[in-house]
């Protein structure tokens, strides 16, 4: 995406709905010159089906007339798992039943045939954002391998770029939850990868003085967001002792809405362990050339977080 351009640039979200997910999309339908359109679901945080219920409750606070496709209710392999530790049992924060219930329905079609269609529509100009596994994905690669032609900017949130993992000791969450999809997503050969680490995500938290003024804007998206994340906010700062919320989506979001903030991002191969024990899911990033692979992935290390910041703050505003 360039704020440069004149027009609207097109932007296709896949998420698994989260806490964080749910800020990223708020970011996404408010900037100005990006136009959304499509959001698909996928297990991840939660089971797809409250992925969906909570795509279709932020539409509502957003009044934003867009597509949803549900998609993929499993990984391709591996087991499930569920992230309701942090972003609670239904995914927002355990607030979603404070809000009247959606009456949106998700579109008949499945989230991977969508994205393929919606990338031949609106291809050479429009990015593909993921927050979740890359179970949806890897099923569109499988289904259509010309479909990589078609998106010619795709950024993933996901990967323990140092293996720091949070969900093992090497793996993030996302990559983690479905290492085959990953995988194979890796070695599509898509034109442009850039990957928003948990690393990073780390290194740019949304300090807690910052949220506390954030989560105090008396706007609809500023209650919408107060209410969302005091349960995963309450965790990160008595279990955890973390210094701010952490966003690892809000800034993949900022990374696909305005590519200048990025400030280091080395182009890197980078692959996905897919079998062993504690090395399971591990993103595998080639710092010093060692494979003799071609680099693939644009390994996002430096942001301008002042950017991605003001970017939140008038999603909330």
């Amino acid at each position: 995406m360039r704020d440069s351009s004149s027009t609207l640039s097109s932007l296709i979200i896949d998420t698994d709905a989260g806490v964080d997910d749910a800020i990223a999309i708020l970011m996404a339908l408010t900037h100005p010159r990006t136009q959304v359109v499509g959001i698909t679901t996928v297990k991840g945080n939660v089971d797809v089906d409250k992925v969906t219920d909570n795509v279709c409750l932020i539409l509502d606070q957003t009044n934003s007339d867009i597509p949803v496709y549900k998609g993929c209710d499993r990984p391709l392999f591996a087991a499930p798992v569920n992230a309701d530790g942090i972003h609670g049992s239904d995914g927002l924060g355990g607030v979603a039943a404070n809000y009247l219930p959606s009456r949106r329905k998700p579109e008949p079609e499945h989230a991977a045939l969508a994205m393929m269609r919606l990338a031949r529509e609106h291809s050479g100009n429009f990015t593909l954002l993921t927050l979740g596994p890359l179970t949806n994905l890897a099923l569109a690669v499988r289904l259509n391998p010309d479909f990589v032609k078609h998106v010619p900017r795709l950024v993933v949130m996901g990967g323990a770029i140092e293996a720091h993992g949070n969900v093992t000791p090497s793996a993030e969450y996302n990559i983690f939850a479905d290492p085959e999809a990953a995988s194979i997503v890796f070695e599509a050969g898509f034109p442009e990868i850039w990957l928003v680490s948990w690393e990073t995500a780390l290194k740019y938290p949304l300090l807690w003085d910052q949220f506390d003024r954030l989560a105090s804007q008396a706007t609809p998206n500023g209650k919408f967001f107060k209410d969302i994340t005091a349960f995963t906010a309450q965790a990160l700062r008595e279990r955890f002792g973390l210094p701010g919320l952490l966003m690892p989506d809000p800034l993949a979001a900022a990374v696909a809405l305005k590519s200048q903030i990025v400030m280091e991002a080395p182009y890197l191969p980078v692959s996905v362990v897919t079998n062993g024990n504690q090395a399971r899911g591990m993103t595998s990033v080639d710092w010093m050339n060692q494979t003799g692979e071609p680099a693939n992935v644009h390994v996002v290390t430096a942001l301008d977080d002042t950017s991605v910041f003001e970017m939140l703050g008038s999603a909330l505003g």
